[in-house]
């Protein structure tokens, strides 16, 4: 991620996963047909908002997070030819992947 770019408040730069551009069956997609990717990967964050009485409030999620979001959320631009979003953290509604995997697992422990 180029260092030009760092968001601020509540907001994250997500850089989106790539889409399959050939189905199983061989055939190839065009960009017109394509879906919008949902998920992709975090690579900076920032900051965390301030509340009135002034302690700011970090994010819940990380850089590195493999994350799901809302289908039209963010904004798209291009920074040295790369497509990112950056998008409110309230927009991503799951995080995929190994931290997931460690609260369920310590959550069985606890039973």
């Amino acid at each position: 991620m180029p260092g030009k770019l760092e968001p601020l408040a509540d907001r994250v730069i997500i850089k989106p996963a790539e889409t399959e551009e050939v189905t199983k069956s061989g055939l190839i997609i065009p960009d017109t047909a394509k879906e919008k990717p949902q998920a992709g990967e975090v690579i900076a964050i920032g900051p965390g908002i301030v509340k009135d009485d002034g302690t700011r409030v970090p994010l819940d999620t990380k850089t590195g997070d493999r994350v799901m979001y809302s289908r039209y959320a963010g904004t798209e631009i291009k920074v040295d030819g790369e497509k990112l979003l950056i998008m409110h953290e309230s927009d991503i509604i799951a995080i995929i992947g190994e931290r997931q995997n460690r609260a369920a697992r310590r959550a069985s422990k606890k039973k």
